[in-house]
């Protein structure tokens, strides 16, 4: 069976010809529509995220010949972590082409994080079962892009960094706090606050509330390390 007009584009996107579109099909599969005639992709999901590692790994290891392990792993870390993949899924239009049951469909299920970065890996997988690992590697590059040679020496995540700077004066660990919800139940936006025992505190407001407790932590430690300037 050919693939549908819609997913013809996004393969397009990929840059992958597709030998058998079932791959994709199944990878672009949430469990809430899945039945015994049409498998979900948490297999594939599975399976692309140890791709995915592999391609970043050997990326990472040829862009930085020099660099060690500790500063190596936290970029890893920031390449493969489920918001990156949920930000390339976005900027594939892959929420457009996934495959939901209706409740999840209800619920904004397009547009959430987990469910993006799941799929993208899925897809990732269906590249790698189709093609073979260089054309799953040259598809994870091609999309990545930017992203692995912009990654910072210090990819840390915000909430690690402002842990460790909170426990490096003698601090107890920052406290998240959610202190508000808006928006309609299919698209929430969510409000975080962060403060240290020092009084600092800061807000911060988005789609989830994982990435509104790092986009606060980010912005706290912004103004802490502005202020020990």
């Amino acid at each position: 069976m050919k693939l549908s007009a819609d997913l013809l584009a996004f393969a397009g996107r990929l840059g992958h010809v597709f030998r058998r579109p079932e791959l994709l099909r199944r990878a672009l599969t949430h469990a809430s529509i899945s039945a015994s005639t049409r498998p979900d992709n948490q297999r594939l999901e599975f399976l692309g995220d140890r791709v995915l590692g592999l391609v970043m790994a050997e990326a990472l290891l040829a862009a930085d010949p020099s660099a060690t392990e500790g500063q190596l792993a936290p970029r890893f870390n920031a390449l493969v972590r489920k918001e990156t993949c949920a930000d390339v899924a976005r900027a594939l239009g892959l929420g457009d082409v996934l495959k939901l049951g209706r409740s999840e469909m209800m619920s904004g299920g397009r547009r959430k994080e987990a469910l993006l970065g799941d799929a993208m890996e899925a897809v990732i997988a269906a590249v790698y079962q189709d093609g073979g690992f260089d054309a799953a590697r040259a598809m994870v590059l091609r999309v990545w892009g930017e992203r692995i040679a912009g990654v910072r020496a210090d990819a840390r995540d915000a909430k690690t960094s402002l842990q460790e700077w909170a426990q490096a004066r003698g601090l107890p660990p920052p406290l998240y706090t959610a202190i508000g919800r808006d928006g309609p139940d299919h698209q929430p936006i969510f409000t975080v606050e962060v403060r240290l025992e020092n009084g600092a505190v800061e807000r911060a407001r988005s789609g989830t509330k994982r990435a509104a407790e790092q986009a606060g932590a980010k912005a706290l430690l912004a103004r802490l390390e502005a202020g020990d300037d």
